[in-house]
């Protein structure tokens, strides 16, 4: 089965072509991030309205690469939520209208579990149930446990900032550029130990993650004046690193998971994925990082699971903005 996946949830217009879940014949992104970084992040009107100019070339670019006509999709998907309300409505009604007017089955995917299934992109057998999903992006951070394919249950999330918006407020403190998870990477990689100490949130007795705490510190850091940008991106970077490392270890022992994955542009950190592959009891499974940032392939591998058990969107369905894991699978 080959499907037509768009995503538009933020400020990437993307679209690929999946075949049967696993395979990705085409994965295009046309990236927003140099027209949003003098704002110092995304604007919600002006991401809508490039979505509206680059939607029709990518998916054509999508088809194109794949090597394939619109004769040849069996199905189309489109991200239906969580995400910004402008930039959803773009491709969600783009590829309902696409799929009325072929007449193909259509599916919207949930932003959050579309992340997940990029593991299912990568070479090899498929992940191992059950799995706990540690989602980390700019604007998601939830421990989820996986049983099958459309069986969740969230144990954990943020009760504030999620750590890839940490990431970029705390870039702006320091004065580095937008996004901020690669630029604190790299600033980092110039620091290290020092007498700054920063707090990690544990929230005993949770498997909830808080870093409005450490985002305020590191202001407090850099108003003192004592230590280097790579210091204190070292620290902060830590301070981060070693809470969802260590949550999402424990729970996974407690729980006895078969796998971690790893899913969300912060799954694309270096010092996360080592942290977290050296904790953990289990395998751990990562996606690459083109992979891990927002793309249309992993919709596409979603998309691909939730048709074969027979689901398809009714036509008169709308987008959703709010992170609601209510709304991803069959409950039990």
């Amino acid at each position: 089965m080959n499907i037509l996946a768009i995503e538009t949830s933020c400020d990437e217009t993307a679209a690929a072509v999946v075949s049967d879940g696993r395979t990705a014949r085409s994965s295009i992104v046309a990236s927003q991030a140099a027209l949003h970084a003098k704002y110092g992040g995304v604007v919600p009107e002006v991401a809508s309205r490039r979505h509206l100019e680059t939607i029709g070339p990518v998916v054509q670019e999508a088809l194109a690469a794949a090597g394939c006509t619109l004769d040849e999709i069996d199905a189309v998907a489109a991200t239906q939520g969580p995400g910004l309300a402008g930039s959803l409505l773009v491709g969600f009604g783009y590829g309902k209208a696409l799929a009325y007017a072929r007449r193909l089955p259509f599916l919207g995917v949930n932003h959050l579990e579309g992340h997940i299934y990029a593991n299912w992109l990568i070479e090899g057998p498929e992940p191992a149930f059950p799995a706990l999903c540690l989602v980390v992006s700019g604007g998601h951070t939830d421990l989820v446990l996986m049983r099958g394919h459309g069986q969740y249950e969230r144990l954990g999330g943020t009760l504030d900032d999620a750590a890839g918006e940490a990431f970029d407020k705390v870039a702006r403190l320091l004065g580095l550029p937008y996004p901020g998870g690669p630029h604190i990477a790299r600033a980092a990689a110039e620091g290290g130990p020092s007498d700054l100490s920063l707090p990690r949130a544990w929230l005993p007795g949770t498997f909830d993650f808080s870093f409005s705490g450490l985002k305020t510190a590191v202001l407090h850091a850099v108003r003192a004046g004592r230590w280097s940008i790579p210091t204190i991106a070292w620290e902060f970077q830590e301070a981060v690193v070693d809470v969802l490392a260590g949550k999402t270890a424990r729970l996974a022992r407690e729980l006895r998971a078969a796998e971690i994955l790893l899913a969300g542009g912060v799954a694309a950190n270096a010092r996360l994925r080592e942290e977290i592959a050296s904790r953990s009891p289990v395998p751990v499974r990562v996606p690459p990082p083109h992979f891990c940032t927002d793309n249309a392939a992993m919709i596409g591998a979603a998309a691909y699971f939730r048709l074969a058990l027979g689901e398809r969107t009714p036509w008169e369905a709308d987008i959703f903005t709010a992170n609601d894991w209510s709304r991803v699978g069959r409950r039990y």
